[in-house]
């Protein structure tokens, strides 16, 4: 049984509910950083059950770099006006524009990538590749290898996180469902540059 401190503490930590909090730490043994994993996992399941909730409300965030070069705009969209309002919600919008603005990734998720671009890449790497005469076997690891890298740079949501490198930019989202509990997605982002 968790005690009360604990269930205080970890709310604090997290904003997750009373009740959310006391059961993870139930699960956790008392430890609080098992809990935290815990919540993350169970704010994820409850967001992955909620997927068929319609998106109704959510934001526009929009940011401009000072040197006045670089914009951003992102879309997401949740389902109620009370997730859409919230601070959470904007300070996480707000680091999505930082990375786009940054890292200038193209699409949202690696499932967003269209296969032709995928399969162009694939034959440029191929070519890459001919003449340096490796085995097949060795060459199809380089350019899958290859390939990967290049959807972890081109997808928001594979990306290290520029704050800290250690996390993805899909942590972040996952931190913020798990607080939430609430279907959330990031719709469409655009990104200008002069």
């Amino acid at each position: 049984m968790a005690n009360i401190d604990q269930v205080k503490q970890l709310r604090e930590e997290t904003a997750v509910s009373f009740a959310e909090c006391k059961k993870a730490l139930e699960t956790a043994g008392g430890d609080i950083e098992k809990a935290k994993e815990v919540l993350r996992k169970m704010g994820r399941s409850l967001a992955e059950k909620r997927v068929e909730k319609e998106l109704k409300s959510g934001i526009v965030q929009s940011y401009i770099h000072p040197n006045k070069k670089v914009g951003v705009m992102i879309e997401i969209r949740c389902e109620s006006d009370f997730v859409a309002k919230s601070q959470d919600l904007e300070s996480l919008a707000h680091e999505f524009c930082l990375q786009i603005a940054s890292m200038n990734p193209k699409f949202v998720k690696e499932e967003d990538i269209p296969k032709a671009l995928l399969e162009k890449e694939r034959e440029i790497y191929l070519e890459q590749i001919k003449n340096q005469k490796k085995p097949e076997k060795i060459a199809k690891e380089i350019i899958d290898g290859k390939l990967k890298k290049y959807k972890e740079e081109i997808s928001l949501f594979s990306q290290p996180w520029v704050k800290d490198n250690s996390k993805q930019v899909k942590d972040l989202f996952d931190e913020f469902l798990a607080k939430v509990g609430e279907n959330t997605q990031v719709v469409k982002f655009v990104r200008y540059e002069i």
